[in-house]
């Protein structure tokens, strides 16, 4: 062989070599990845031409499949769209979001749960189809939470509201406010869809954003909680004890107006001690400061862990926030960013009102109550309770899963005391259920920006001896009232609460 046309022969031989590799990689390395690809057309035109498994919240379909007649065989249709978005979320062409790309293997078909059905499905000559999703949500509960926000804040406010069954993490309320109707963007009409999601987008009150875990903010004195949890774990105080309190408490080594804290005119914190009942119930900021600075920037970090601030634990929705409580501090001096350094007693002091740096998402916030009801153990939240076929046989139930013991049943208890006498006697009375022991607190967390209105909070479960549903309510907007936890959060928790516990 001459040397020309052997080195064609190699070059040659090379480019099959690089071809096969190149096979290789994409059929089996990367099949997995680019078959999950919601940016595949091939792989999103296919989800449309087959039928699609049930969202299913009870007996009732929230997103199902149903035939038409166009290039697709198939339109992806919500039913009660704008009460369960943030959750279904929606499936286009090119793009899923929610339990709709969370759970897509399912629904589409390609579980490995469902291998038996495709093969039967495959030897009778049938469509593969794809297999059900029940939700964990509670129909009463989703709608007292969803008209009872919305009513409150308006249509232009925002807020979110989660409800938990304490003894098992089943997510059983989940509301964003506002939200949208996932319909428009499902549709097989490029343009109509391209002008929802564009119109959508670029709404200044983020309707696409589910607030209930991808929004934090100062969870303000809904976090004397966690707060009082450290002390009471710590033995620094029990129930019964009186605390340090007092009208006013300047900030430890600050100076000046703006560093002194105080109880916003709650005169029943001004005695220079208060029984830790009356700091709870009346909500004293300066009780609470002295107590965070009493525990430690590194107790309470590690108490706000346990509950899952700094982590992420919701596996079947995504992407969360996770709620924060500063690990440590950069100062910058003269432009450079100085070594990170611990809490100072001044921060850690905001910190205890849930103020300075901490912030919460609503479904964190929902969590530390549900832990207390559940008598101190933090159970994992989930929104899937089943994996069904399609004709509805059982595949999977998801068992309660144990994430850790957050505080003792001891302290359990006695928080549970101390937010049963703040419902009875104190700032979080408008969650008071008739013939029913309810624990709940208030929360106000001030923005930081001068001339803007506070954040309302609320998280109460009931009954509190035996709690069945733990709730938090997040108030960001609410354009043209007084925003205040208990006002406006209360009687939305309240709704809840009861839609629960009247089945």
């Amino acid at each position: 062989m001459n040397k020309p046309i052997r080195a064609v022969s190699i070059f040659c031989m090379f480019l099959f070599l690089a071809l096969m590799l190149n096979v290789s990689y994409v059929q089996f390395w990367r099949a997995k990845d680019l078959n999950t690809d919601p940016k595949n057309a091939r792989v999103a035109a296919a989800a449309f031409s087959r039928e699609r498994g049930l969202i299913l919240v009870g007996d009732d379909a929230v997103a199902k499949s149903e035939p038409v007649d166009d290039r697709y065989k198939y339109l992806r249709v919500y039913p009660q769209g704008q009460l369960y978005a943030p959750v279904t979320g929606y499936l286009q062409l090119g793009s899923q979001t929610g339990i709709e790309r969370s759970q897509n293997e399912v629904l589409s078909g390609e579980d490995p749960l469902l291998f038996v059905n495709r093969l039967v499905d495959l030897a009778r000559g049938d469509t593969n189809k794809g297999g059900n999703v029940l939700l964990t949500l509670d129909a009463a509960a989703q709608q007292a939470a969803f008209r009872s926000l919305r009513d409150t804040v308006g249509p232009d406010g925002e807020g979110a509201v989660v409800a938990i069954q304490p003894k098992t993490g089943r997510i059983l309320a989940m509301v964003s406010f506002p939200t949208y109707d996932p319909n428009q963007l499902a549709s097989h009409d490029r343009e109509t869809r391209e002008k929802a999601y564009d119109r959508l987008d670029s709404d200044p009150h983020e309707p696409l954003v589910n607030r209930t875990i991808q929004t934090r903010l100062f969870p303000g004195s809904t976090f004397k909680i966690v707060t009082a949890a450290a002390a009471l774990e710590d033995g620094l105080y029990d129930v019964g004890d009186d605390v340090p309190s007092g009208a006013t408490w300047q900030a430890p080594g600050t100076t000046g107006s703006q560093n002194v804290i105080d109880n916003e005119g709650r005169s029943g914190c001004s005695p220079t001690e208060v029984s830790f009942e009356t700091a709870m119930a009346q909500s004293c900021n300066t009780a609470f400061a002295k107590m965070a600075v009493e525990v430690g920037p590194e107790k309470l970090r590690e108490q706000a862990e346990a509950f899952g601030f700094n982590s992420d634990y919701l596996l079947d929705l995504g992407p969360q926030a996770q709620s924060v409580f500063p690990r440590d501090v950069v100062d910058v001096v003269d432009g450079e960013q100085q070594e990170p350094r611990e809490l100072d007693d001044a921060e850690t002091a905001r910190s205890g009102f849930g103020q300075f740096s901490v912030q919460a998402t609503p479904l964190q916030m929902a969590m530390v109550v549900s832990a207390i009801a559940n008598r101190g153990t933090l159970m994992r939240p989930h929104l899937v309770q089943e994996v069904q076929s399609a004709a509805f046989d059982v595949l999977e139930t998801a068992e309660p899963e144990e994430l850790r013991s957050a505080i003792s049943p001891q302290t359990a208890a006695d928080l549970t005391e101390l937010l049963v006498a703040t419902v009875d006697d104190g700032t979080a009375f408008p969650a008071a259920i008739p013939d029913v022991s309810v624990a709940g607190k208030t929360g106000t967390a001030q923005r930081g920006v001068e001339g803007k209105p506070p954040y309302g909070w609320f998280v109460s479960f009931a009954p509190a001896e035996d709690a069945e549903v733990a709730v938090a309510v997040m108030i960001q907007e609410a354009p043209g009232k007084d925003i205040s936890g208990g006002q406006l959060g209360g009687p939305i928790a309240k709704a809840v609460m009861e839609a629960v516990l009247n089945k």
